[in-house]
């Protein structure tokens, strides 16, 4: 179980995410001055990483986007991920703590695994062990007891691919993380993808499973839609 720390972080969060989010193929905005809007948290059973998947909103009017940025925070960096490197920051009890583009990291891509398997729960991104009510969970219709290998990871233009494999598993599974978030894009589980014509790339194999939540829009309201689609390569 993760304790969440309320105390002071240098840089925060959102300076760090403000940096980095011009640098994304899938960035559509122009000066990035982006605001919390929603998400959620894994625990590390090791307790070693922590694990947040957080919303944010940029822009103004008909510019205004909201995207999802996965990340984690270590004491260290990722062997081999220096390009997933979002930035270092200061926290105050935990002292330096490196923060990487999540889907990269093989710890966050095994506990999202997990979730999408019905072993672990999406947590509140402030409270300690508190399950956060507005995240849904459909489970993997193919299984999921064992753990997974991160494959690779491919960038596209509104969605981040992560390919994992189980150890003995025929074929490998595909975690898209829907970076550029949509309301209303959620799939069932086991079908088509009823909604590839409201989206700018399409699923290209059966939905398995997939991760929904909400996040705040500038005038107030919430919208709701799928963070992340799992899928199996066709055939």
């Amino acid at each position: 179980m993760a304790v969440i720390h309320h105390t002071t972080m240098k840089p925060t969060k959102l300076e760090l995410i403000r940096e980095w989010l011009p640098t994304r193929e899938w960035y559509t905005g122009a000066e990035a001055r982006p605001e919390k809007a929603g998400g959620f948290r894994i625990d590390d059973p090791a307790g070693e990483v922590g694990i947040e998947f957080m919303a944010v909103t940029d822009g103004e009017g008909d510019e205004n986007a909201t995207y999802l940025v996965p990340m984690t925070y270590r004491s260290g960096p990722v062997e081999g991920a220096g390009n997933a490197l979002i930035g270092t920051m200061e926290h105050d009890v935990l002292g330096k703590r490196w923060v990487h583009d999540g889907a990269h990291d093989p710890v966050l891509v095994a506990q999202l695994y997990a979730l999408l398997a019905g072993r672990t729960r999406a947590q509140a991104q402030s409270l300690t062990d508190t399950p956060e009510p507005t995240v849904a969970v459909s489970p993997l219709t193919t299984g999921g007891a064992a753990d997974v290998d991160l494959v690779r990871v491919t960038e596209g233009p509104d969605h981040t691919d992560v390919v994992v494999r189980t150890p003995g598993g025929a074929a490998p599974l595909t975690l898209r993380l829907q970076r550029v978030l949509l309301a209303g894009t959620d799939r069932a589980p086991g079908g088509a993808d009823q909604d590839a014509g409201r989206l700018p790339g399409q699923v290209p194999g059966p939905v398995v499973g997939q991760v929904t939540g909400e996040w705040r829009l500038p005038d107030g309201t919430t919208a709701r839609g799928a963070y992340v689609v799992a899928f199996t390569d066709h055939g």
